[in-house]
Order: C-alpha cells, then sequence, then structure tokens
C-alpha cells in the first residue's frame, strides 16, 4: 500500500472549559491503490523471438514490451514516443518492424543498431510482414486504407500497391507468397497479390476478423474481435472451426514454433494462450484495467459507483466491493475509445476526443446513444436541470450535446479538459495552460480563479464544497476553497502525466478525479500504472 499523509488545518469550535474554543482537528490523507495496476497500457501487436520472449506493442502507451510467456514477466523494450507499435514484425538477420498508428509513422531496428524512421505521413500505419526474401508490406487501416511496399532498406518512398481493400489488418505471408489477413470490414479473411493487390476470399462468416497467422501445421488461424473466437482454417479443404473463445476485443495473435497461440486483448490488456490441439487456454498476463482515465461517482439505490473511462472499455466499479463491470466494450458494443465520463441524476455521458463523438447512456435502462461532430470533446455532464453540454478542447467552447446547429453556450476557453457543476449555475473547468476556471452559465462570464497549476486535468467538487484537481505533470492533486481562494495539497508523489502522443491533445489521456460525497473520498486515476487511486480523508 502506498501512504502518503497531508495535515490539513480545519476549523472546528467546540465548548470546553473557560468557554474557549477547542483546537483546530487535523485532516490526514491517507493513499491506497484501489484497483490495479496493469502492466500494459491497452495492447495491440505481438511478436515472438527467438529464444520465445513475446513482444507487445501498444499504441496508448507508446511502447514495445518484452513478456516472457512461462512466467508473465513484463519489461518495457522500447519507451515512447517511437516505441508505438500496432504491429510487430521480423525478418530475415532479425531485423524488426513496427507502425506507429497515430503518428503514422513505419520503424525498422536492424540487430545492434538503433531504430530508423523508414515511412511517414501516413496516419493509421497498422499491419506488416516481412516476405521471405526481406521484403516489407504494411497497411493503413482506419485512418486511411491501403497496402504498400516499404523500401526499407534504400529509404525511397513507399510503393502502393493498393487502396481501399477494405481494411487489411493483421496479415503475414503463405509459403505460397500471398498475403493473407483479415479485411476488417468486409468480415472475411482473404489471399493478396502482393504485386497487384488482386483479393480473393479464404473464409467468410466473420464478423470482425483482426489478423491471421500461419501455424507450423499449414493452417491459418484467425481470431474475431467481436465475439472472441479463434479459428482455424484447415488450408487444404477451407473447413473453418471454433479453437476456442477468448474475451472480445481481440487485437493481434502471434504463433510460437511449437504451435502454441498468442492473442492480445487491448481492452482486458491481457495475453493469452490457446492450445489448438486442445482448446485449452491460459492467460499469460493481464490487469483489471486498460488505461483508466477520467472518473465520475454515481449514488443511488443500486449503491456508490466509480464510472471510469478506460479508453477500450466503459467500466462501472462498485466502491464497496470493487466489482467491475463492463457495459460498453470496444467492438464488442458500438462505441468509440472512452476518454472522458461525466454524469448526472439520469445520463452518464462518454467522449472520445479521438473519434469527435459523445455518447448518452441512459442509467436507469442502459441504452447507449451516439452523436458525432464534435470537436475534439474531452468532457461531458448531464447538469441539475437535466440540459447535456460537451466541452471541446480544439474550439475552447462548451456545446449542448443534443444540438445540431447554433450558437455555443460559452466560447473563450483555453483548450479545456474536465468541467463540474457547482451550485448556482456555475462551472469549474480545468485549462491545459495551468488554470481552473470559473464559468457562470447564464452570464457566460469566464473568471480564472486558479493559475500556475501544473497540468490541471480531472477535477470535481467534495462534500465540503472544495474542488479537487489533479495536477498531472506535478503528480498531485489539490483541493481548492472557492470561499477563501486558498489550496491544499491533499496528496503527491502520484504517478500520472502520460506522455502525449505526437499531433494529439496535451491531455492525451486525462488524468481523473472523482469525490465521495459519502465519505469525502478522492479517486484519481493513474494513466501511468494503470490503477485508479483512494485518498481518504480522516480527523485526527
Amino acid at each position: 500500500m502506498i501512504r502518503m499523509l497531508c495535515a490539513v488545518s480545519m476549523l472546528a469550535l467546540a465548548a470546553c472549559g473557560g468557554g474557549e474554543p477547542a483546537k483546530p482537528k487535523a485532516v490526514t490523507w491517507e493513499v491506497s491503490e484501489f484497483i490495479g495496476p496493469s502492466p500494459f497500457h491497452g495492447l495491440h501487436g505481438l511478436a515472438i523471438e527467438p529464444d520465445g520472449t513475446i513482444l507487445a506493442g501498444s499504441v496508448v502507451g507508446q511502447a514495445i514490451y518484452a513478456v516472457d510467456p512461462k512466467t508473465g514477466t513484463v519489461t518495457e523494450r522500447l519507451g515512447p514516443p517511437d516505441g508505438m507499435a500496432d504491429d510487430i514484425a521480423f525478418g530475415p538477420d532479425g531485423v524488426m518492424a513496427w507502425t506507429g498508428y497515430l503518428t503514422g509513422k513505419v520503424f525498422v531496428q536492424e540487430k545492434g543498431q538503433a531504430p530508423r524512421m523508414i515511412s511517414s505521413g501516413l496516419p493509421g500505419s497498422n499491419s506488416l510482414a516481412f516476405t521471405k526474401d526481406g521484403k516489407l508490406y504494411f497497411t493503413q487501416v482506419f485512418l486511411g486504407d491501403a497496402l504498400y511496399e516499404a523500401d526499407w532498406k534504400g529509404g525511397a518512398a513507399p510503393k502502393l500497391i493498393r487502396k481501399d481493400l477494405g481494411g487489411l489488418n493483421g496479415f503475414e505471408f503463405g509459403p505460397d507468397g500471398m498475403i493473407y489477413g483479415p479485411l476488417w470490414f468486409k468480415h472475411a479473411i482473404v489471399k493478396v497479390d502482393p504485386k497487384t493487390g488482386k483479393d480473393i476470399i479464404v473464409a467468410d462468416g466473420f464478423e470482425i476478423p483482426a489478423a491471421a497467422n500461419f501455424g507450423p501445421d499449414g493452417n491459418l488461424y484467425a481470431i474475431d474481435t467481436k465475439n472472441g473466437q479463434v479459428k482455424r482454417i484447415d488450408m487444404k479443404n477451407k473447413a473453418v472451426s471454433v479453437v476456442a473463445t477468448l474475451p472480445p476485443s481481440l487485437d493481434n495473435l502471434a504463433i510460437a514454433p511449437d504451435g502454441m497461440i498468442y492473442v492480445s486483448n487491448m481492452a482486458e490488456a491481457s495475453i493469452f494462450e490457446v492450445n489448438p490441439a486442445t482448446g485449452a487456454v491460459r492467460t499469460v498476463v493481464s490487469g483489471p484495467l486498460a488505461t483508466p482515465t477520467d472518473l465520475v461517482l454515481t449514488d443511488g439505490a443500486e449503491g456508490e459507483k466509480l464510472h471510469v473511462a478506460d479508453v477500450f472499455a466503459y467500466r462501472v466499479i462498485d466502491t464497496a466491493t470493487k466489482e467491475i463491470t463492463n457495459p460498453l466494450r470496444m467492438y464488442r458494443d458500438e462505441t468509440d475509445n472512452q476518454l472522458g465520463v461525466g454524469a448526472g441524476k439520469t445520463k452518464v455521458l462518454i467522449t472520445s476526443w479521438a473519434a469527435g463523438m459523445v455518447q448518452v447512456v441512459d442509467r436507469a435502462t442502459g441504452t447507449a446513444v451516439m452523436h458525432h461532430g464534435f470537436t475534439a470533446p474531452t468532457d461531458a455532464i448531464e447538469l441539475s436541470d437535466g440540459r447535456l453540454i460537451v466541452l471541446e478542447a480544439a474550439t475552447g467552447k462548451i456545446r449542448p450535446v443534443e444540438v445540431d446547429a447554433g450558437e455555443p453556450q460559452i466560447e473563450g476557453l483555453n483548450m479545456p479538459v474536465a468541467m463540474v457543476e457547482a451550485t448556482g449555475g456555475v462551472l469549474y473547468v480545468t485549462e491545459t495552460s495551468g488554470a481552473l476556471a470559473r464559468v457562470d452559465l447564464a452570464t457566460k462570464e469566464i473568471k480564472r480563479v486558479l493559475e500556475g497549476l501544473a497540468g490541471p486535468e480531472g477535477v470535481d467538487i467534495g462534500p465540503d464544497g472544495k474542488v479537487y484537481i489533479a495536477e498531472a505533470k506535478a503528480g498531485r492533486v489539490i483541493a481548492f476553497d472557492p470561499k477563501d481562494g486558498t489550496r491544499t495539497v491533499i496528496a503527491e508523489g502520484l504517478k500520472m502525466g502520460l506522455p502525449a502522443a505526437e499531433g494529439t491533445l496535451p491531455a492525451f489521456t486525462t488524468t481523473g478525479v472523482a469525490v465521495s460525497k459519502k465519505d469525502g473520498s478522492v479517486y484519481v486515476s493513474s494513466d501511468i500504472t494503470n490503477a485508479i487511486y483512494r485518498i481518504t480523508p480522516s480527523q485526527q
């Protein structure tokens, strides 16, 4: 358990001998790890080194990790920013290549040499593989749709083979020199001629196929991210059978020389081992969360619940039992990368600045409705009067969620990150510039009540009326009293403030803050260790 104590003076007048007031009581704050940690920031590409070590790539973590398949021990092989890897592949003489999905870059690293960039300017650079004679091919998916051949030795620009395949994801070259892989948007496994880009369906009937690799038995193994199935495609008769069923949100697979299949799960930050002969499944490494970002608390007949935007899933945690449920999960459900979360009496609102999306979830029924067309939305809340509003980082505006056009409610904020409603029609909004802004919804007046903060992100109001703020760059949480303007550090030394990926928002993954109205506990997310802290007050 992590323990950090910070004394805070509080005025407590009580009758005592002689009629003098009692000495002020001190509030101490104890920091503990409420949930977590997890070893990865979501997982994507996998590859296996000659000694059996699994290499695992993370886009959000901007890192390549080395995993011992026997013990599950994880070490960072290459960190930010160049370590961002949506897929990893090995070629002749041990050369390794990987794709920086968000940055649009492709890297190679030869043995004993430093990584070098061989392609840039192609957002969504996704999957890649080497031919037996060392040619390297890669694709764009989601942020583009194309197949390229990379000149990783000569340095020429990538050669376009074909556009609009339908999302050629985790692929591999077969013994016939053809590309075999999934078309994400066409629900099929195909064979692609690397010279012409012409494709032929090998197997269909998939919901969302994510990757396909050949096993030492000569058969093709593929994963379905939506339903979690690992399938075998018999290359003699093209018969398809289910080998195992894993939790949904699968991303990639790699097959060891002994035939064992290793599968990554982005939502659980997990790697599973699947025995293709028996279908037996073993968890190599896992964690309760992927990358927790924004937080919000609700209370009602169902008890106090902590709602978590976890990038690849919207999770709800019972604060009494620590039970975690997943109302929305990437690719299992219709949703987008969860990067912000807010709530009110009847709604939970999930935002994704990456997708320009706000998703409104009915607290009573669980029904979820998506709204698109926003400009980098970082937070959204249900106001006490029932209105739904969204905070846009890129425009500095606060807009209604359910209005397609019209004037914004508020404008003039400076790269806002998160907001909370106070009493009297007032919002408190954190700004990347280092300020806490007080916003009057009626007059639209913006007043910076705190400045000089170190990366303020998550914000909430406690039962004491104070505003609690996560200063991500400083690794601390402060309490601001609007009555007298004082601020107090309640915890420091926290692991927060994941470096932003190139071309993204400064608050890449929001450090969330949520304060219990029942006992004053402050919940804070760590986007470094993928844990959630609980900072508990007690009077001495």
